[in-house]
């Protein structure tokens, strides 16, 4: 019987240029091939690059993907694992301040809470709808997502203003 074959893209926003060999030699691992990607300039932070990467593999890829590339200081990425038969679809997302965040993905890509993930945020909660928010918000990623917006541009927009907190 032939393995549950998936695919997937890797996005990687952000990477220092001495990093990127090394981002490729952690994907090749994952992947059981060399992987040799297209760098091009970051301009959000001076100095860095990003790449974008389709991948092919079987179902459990991107966790491989991720678990090679997670936890590396200044490294921000995402990758993505289209549901396959029998197999739900996944997303990552890194950034060094928050470490890794895990969503399953529906076969349309859209994020799925799994029901004892918000029975476990309604209980925290209690009757604070302040607190349920803050949870749900935890759920979805939503402090990846936004910490990565700003590196998912194409480059073209000059109005981001990126702030470090100092500290």
């Amino acid at each position: 019987m032939a393995a549950n074959t998936t695919q997937g893209v890797l996005y990687v926003h952000s990477a220092p240029r001495a990093l990127c060999q090394h981002v490729e030699w952690g994907i090749g691992r994952a992947l059981g091939e060399p992987v040799n990607l297209q760098w091009t300039s970051q301009p959000v932070i001076r100095g860095s690059v990003r790449a974008t990467y389709t991948w092919r593999g079987t179902a459990g890829t991107a966790a491989a993907i991720a678990s090679q590339l997670r936890g590396w200081e200044h490294l921000r990425f995402e990758v993505t694992e289209d549901a396959s038969e029998g197999t739900d679809g996944g997303r990552w997302m890194h950034t060094p301040g928050l470490g890794i965040f895990y969503a399953q993905m529906d076969a349309a890509g859209n994020m799925v809470v799994p029901e004892d993930r918000i029975r476990y945020a309604m209980e925290l909660a209690g009757g604070n709808a302040t607190e349920l928010h803050r949870e749900l918000q935890l759920a979805l990623g939503q402090a990846w997502d936004e910490e990565l917006e700003p590196f998912r541009a194409d480059g073209g927009d000059t109005s981001v203003v990126w702030m470090h907190r100092v500290g």
